[in-house]
C-alpha cells in the first residue's frame, strides 16, 4: 500500500512540479541550472561508488531492526546515487563551515558530503554501532579526517551537539520519520542556523506525518525558500530572501 500510495504522490507531484524554465527566482534559477540539474560525470562519484558496490556485496551481518547482511541494506537502505551526488553538489555549492547529518548508515553520505566540503567539520549521528564501524572504515579508505561519527539516538545527541556549535550551515535529517521527531529536529537547529543556509529533509512524501511535518517547516516565517524535489525537501535560511515555495522536477 505504501509504495502505491508513493507513486500516486510522485505523479502528482510530476504534474505540478517545474523545471529551470518555469522558474522566475534568479537565486533558484541559478541553483537548479548550476547545481541540480549538473548530472556531469565528477571523478569524486567513481571512488565513493566503488565502496557502494563493495558493500552490495559484503556478506557481515548487522543488528537493525532485525539482523540483515551489509549486503542486503546496501541495497535497500542506502540513499540512491543520483541522491547522495545531488547533496554532495548542494553542499560543494553552499560551502559549509559546520554540517551535520542525521541518520547516516554505512558512511556513503557522509563521505559525499566530507568531500563536497573537505575544509568543513561534519558531524555524523547514527544508531547502529556496527554501522559505524563499518563507515569509519569506508571514510578511512577515502582518507577523510573532517568527519565525526557519533552512535546512538538523534534525538538524544542532537541538543547536547547544538549547544557546542556556534552556528550551522547545513544539516541532512533523515532516519527518524515521525512528525514530532521532525519538527523537533527542525525547531532546535533552526536557532542555530546561519544567514546563508541549507536543511535538507528525506522522504517528505513516505506518510501522512511526514507530509504534514513538511508543510509546518514551509510555513515558518523563518524560512525563506523551499524546493520540494519529492524524494528530498530543500529549506534555505536567507534573512534577505523573499519567500518563495517550489515544487522541481527531479
Amino acid at each position: 500500500m505504501l509504495k502505491l500510495s508513493l507513486a500516486i504522490s510522485f505523479l502528482k507531484h510530476w504534474f505540478k512540479a517545474k523545471t529551470r524554465h518555469g522558474v522566475h527566482s534568479p537565486f533558484v534559477y541559478r541553483l537548479l541550472d548550476e547545481v541540480i540539474y549538473d548530472f556531469r560525470a565528477k571523478t569524486v562519484y567513481q571512488e565513493i561508488e566503488q565502496l557502494r558496490n563493495d558493500l552490495e556485496q559484503d556478506k557481515r551481518w548487522v543488528s537493525n531492526a532485525e539482523s540483515a547482511a551489509v549486503s542486503h541494506l546496501a541495497r535497500t537502505v542506502l540513499k540512491p546515487a543520483k541522491l547522495t551526488q545531488l547533496l554532495y553538489r548542494l553542499v560543494a555549492d553552499l560551502k559549509p563551515g559546520t554540517s551535520i547529518e542525521l541518520g547516516a548508515s554505512f558512511g556513503i553520505t557522509s563521505a559525499y558530503l566530507a568531500k563536497a566540503a573537505p575544509g568543513a567539520r561534519l558531524v555524523s549521528i547514527m544508531e547502529n554501532s556496527e554501522a559505524l564501524t563499518i563507515a569509519k572504515e569506508n571514510l578511512q579508505k577515502l582518507n577523510i579526517s573532517n568527519t565525526e561519527l557519533l552512535s546512538g539516538n538523534s534525538d538524544e545527541l542532537l541538543p547536547k551537539l547544538l549547544e557546542g556549535i556556534p552556528e550551522l550551515d547545513f544539516i541532512l535529517i533523515d532516519g527518524n520519520h515521525s512528525q514530532v521527531s521532525i519538527l523537533n529536529y527542525f525547531n532546535s537547529c533552526l536557532p542555530k542556523m546561519s544567514k546563508q543556509s541549507m536543511m535538507v529533509f528525506e522522504d517528505i512524501h513516505r506518510s501522512r506525518e511526514m507530509k504534514s511535518a513538511w508543510e509546518e517547516i514551509k510555513s515558518n516565517p523563518e524560512v525563506s525558500v523551499t524546493i520540494d524535489l519529492f524524494w528530498i525537501g530543500l529549506v534555505f535560511i536567507r534573512r534577505a530572501q523573499r519567500k518563495e515555495d517550489f515544487k522541481i522536477r527531479f
